[in-house]
């Protein structure tokens, strides 16, 4: 621990973005530093976690795992969150998502309600001082706002409109509530979810070099970043005369991060987000959702949507890989940031550094 404590006070958070240096490789590395992320990133802020289309209806649920927490998500009475965590002997309660009548364990048969009361316990006559009512699931936060679920691990943390702050409104003036979902594609990646966010948070620098279809579709001169307490939108006009790709035609991209790890990408009427999630030190997942203005594309659209989007990642996926495999030799230790485009990185890692520094002085 005192080795992970020195490589987070080697980040000074206080260097103006004109000096400011990424943070040791080390973060990116090292697998006590995505253990020390768990406990404070992943523990203290609102994560998303899924839409609210996925629990619409009673006994609709779905599962996934936060700071390497398993979570139910349930529409009981009300939207409701728990540790999917028997309290008999720890055994994970539900698994995937679907539909149920009540919250049954695998293992010896413990049975919830979905409201995350104790129902029944198979053979447990004589256990004595025993209260069914001090054994139902551990709950945890959970909100839902522009039609994403968040949940929350803390109990002190703000409230979810007050962690949003204006991402809500942009959210909203994208277009959100129009559009509806279409399809989810996962991808798995061999670097840290890091490196995926300094890649997205670059003030579109790469844009040029990398991805030649989409720079042909939009206006890159005109790439501004629009910074938040938490959050950063990227945005610039479409360049549809030069556009080499109809699905990426229209009036405006906007690229909106919400720290730390959702990304929300709109062409106009088209929207994919990007939530990044953790596996290792080494290797994590990005899960795409794709939504589509209603009644307004036929699947062919979307599908080439997709297709075009697929290719983007490609693209993304190759040099993160790159990169993770840079931060490990002996050669790289830190970088210096662009002031022109990469204040959205340097926001980034603050941020990084607040919660890790809060974490540590806890400990």
């Amino acid at each position: 621990m005192k080795i992970i404590d020195e490589e987070v006070r080697r980040y000074d958070a206080m260097v103006s973005l004109e000096h400011a240096v990424t943070p040791p490789s080390s973060w990116y590395t090292h697998s006590s530093m995505a253990e020390l992320e768990n406990r404070s990133v992943f523990s203290g802020n609102w994560i998303l976690v899924g839409r609210s289309d996925q629990v619409s209806e009673p006994g609709s649920y779905f599962t996934v795992e936060v700071a390497g927490e398993p979570i139910v998500i349930v529409m009981s009475d009300e939207l409701r969150a728990f540790y999917n965590v028997c309290r008999h002997h720890a055994s994970v309660v539900m698994a995937g998502s679907g539909s149920a009548s009540a919250m049954h364990c695998p293992y010896h048969g413990w049975t919830y309600n979905l409201d995350g009361s104790l129902r029944s316990t198979p053979q447990f006559g004589g256990a004595q001082a025993f209260d069914p009512a001090d054994h139902g699931l551990k709950p945890v936060r959970v909100e839902v706002a522009c039609g994403f679920v968040f949940i929350c691990l803390s109990e002190t943390a703000a409230d979810l409109s007050e962690y949003l702050g204006p991402v809500a409104e942009e959210l909203d003036a994208c277009g959100m509530s129009n559009l509806e979902f279409y399809r989810r594609v996962v991808y798995d990646l061999d670097c840290n979810w890091k490196v995926f966010v300094d890649n997205y948070l670059d003030g579109g620098y790469h844009v040029p070099t990398l991805h030649k279809g989409l720079n042909s579709a939009i206006d890159y001169r005109g790439y501004q970043l629009r910074m938040g307490d938490q959050h950063v939108t990227q945005y610039c006009e479409m360049s549809n005369d030069n556009a080499s790709e109809k699905t990426r035609q229209g009036s405006m991209a906007n690229y909106i991060w919400l720290y730390p790890n959702v990304m929300f990408n709109f062409y106009d009427d088209i929207l994919d987000t990007n939530l990044v999630l953790p596996i290792s030190e080494n290797r994590c997942q990005v899960i795409f959702d794709f939504f589509f203005a209603r009644d307004r594309f036929d699947d062919d659209f979307k599908d080439e949507s997709i297709s075009v989007s697929d290719a983007i990642q490609a693209e993304d996926e190759m040099i993160c890989l790159s990169v993770q495999k840079g931060l490990h030799s002996r050669a790289y230790d830190v970088g210096r940031l662009s002031p022109e485009k990469e204040a959205g990185e340097h926001l980034f890692h603050r941020l990084l550094h607040r919660d890790f520094m809060a974490q540590l002085s806890g400990e």
